[in-house]
């Protein structure tokens, strides 16, 4: 399922943030026609900047593609990632890249958040995104509007800045075209989906698991 530029201008019209953070049936795409995926398509981003934590020319790059209300990213953002985090990334190993793949408007909502509290600071990015996937279970039900505007508080936006972030049509269409290409080309149509070094790891994964797979390639 992806956000489509038909969604989008309903979401985001003058009807108000309650069209916009409403659950609304998405079009579901076929399988992707595409070749495989090379670690140069990965490495590719579309339309936005990468949000990313570690260094350019590490040896290793994850790229997470996911959802704000998916509940297993949820589940690995607060079992896994911070082992990933302490073993690899603060040790300057890997590069952890983190990409938008929404899966309902609500996650939209949530991802252009991060987005514009973030701008071009990776690691506020992903102090955000940690944020909310921790409150996924507040902020995905009946009172959206509210506690995304009370997220955006804590981080010195105001309630109008989280409005105006929330019907940015060029922002979503960004996020759109992103995902877009992660399904077209890449072939990613489930969250979360990681790839190592351009190798796809589709689910919830552990931290053994993904060990496996980056420690070799630290050896090469």
């Amino acid at each position: 399922m992806i956000i489509t530029r038909r969604v989008v201008n309903t979401a985001v019209s003058l009807t108000g943030l309650a069209a916009f953070l409403g659950l609304t049936p998405l079009r579901l795409i076929g399988e992707a026609l595409a070749q495989s995926a090379t670690a140069a398509d990965v490495a590719k981003p579309v339309s936005l900047p990468d949000m990313a934590l570690g260094p350019k020319d590490a040896a290793v790059t994850i790229t997470e593609y996911a959802s704000m209300t998916c509940p297993h990213c949820a589940r690995f953002a607060e079992d896994v990632f911070p082992k990933i985090k302490a073993e690899y990334i603060d040790t300057h190993k890997i590069r952890y890249v983190f990409r938008e793949f929404p899966l309902d408007l609500k996650a939209a909502a949530g991802a252009m958040l991060a987005r514009c509290i973030a701008k071009d600071d990776g690691a506020k990015y992903f102090a955000v995104i940690d944020t909310l996937f921790r409150s996924q279970d507040t902020w995905t039900g009946s009172k959206t509007t509210e506690s995304l505007k009370l997220i955006g508080k804590q981080t010195g936006l105001t309630g109008d800045e989280v409005e105006s972030c929330l019907k940015d049509q060029a922002l979503l269409d960004k996020i759109a075209a992103d995902q877009k290409y992660a399904n077209e080309v890449l072939k990613v149509n489930s969250t979360p989906t990681f790839f190592i070094n351009g190798e796809m790891v589709k689910g919830e994964t552990s931290f053994e698991e993904l060990k496996k797979k980056i420690d070799p390639l630290l050896k090469k």
